[in-house]
């Protein structure tokens, strides 16, 4: 809501939340607990509605999951989870060791992306393509909006931020 305060934007329409990094607790029929840990995965229950991003530079994606209703979802061979991103090709280090922080912040520029914080460990080069990830996923989650990003914040390591923030 911040955000869209200082941008000027209209009233808010809709949140969404996104859980990656959590332990999710369903029950059984029988009453039973089970706990789905997800790590970098985001929930793709039947009709669950959640967020894929992509990079500093490319599309990110509203999704609907096609997976099980809660009490299938043993059934269900992802457990009712979806990738939460692109996913690296390059680790964190090596992604600030290798890539061009003033190329990086030209192809920013050139795409129209204002970044106010982001190191080179979040360079779009170090992702996979965003698009190609979806599609992968085809059968977990439906796309039902892709937005390009236009403003990015990140966390960068201290010292190392490509943007105007910290």
């Amino acid at each position: 809501r911040r955000i869209s305060e200082d941008l000027g934007v209209g009233a808010v329409v809709a949140t969404l939340e996104n859980h990656h990094n959590f332990a999710w607790r369903i029950e059984r029929e029988d009453g039973a607990p089970i706990f789905i840990h997800r790590k970098g995965a985001t929930p793709a229950a039947k009709d669950v509605l959640g967020i894929i991003p992509g990079s500093m530079a490319t599309p990110g994606f509203f999704v609907k999951g096609l997976g099980e209703t809660p009490d299938k979802i043993l059934e269900h061979p992802s457990l009712n989870s979806a990738a939460h991103g692109s996913g690296r090709v390059l680790g964190r280090r090596q992604a600030i060791k290798t890539l061009d922080q003033e190329a990086v912040r030209r192809m920013l520029k050139k795409q129209g992306v204002t970044l106010i914080g982001g190191g080179l460990d979040e360079a779009p080069d170090a992702y996979k393509d965003s698009r190609q990830v979806l599609a992968a996923q085809s059968d977990l989650v439906e796309i039902w909006a892709e937005f390009k990003p236009s403003i990015v914040r990140m966390e960068a390591p201290r010292g190392k931020s490509l943007g105007k923030g910290t």
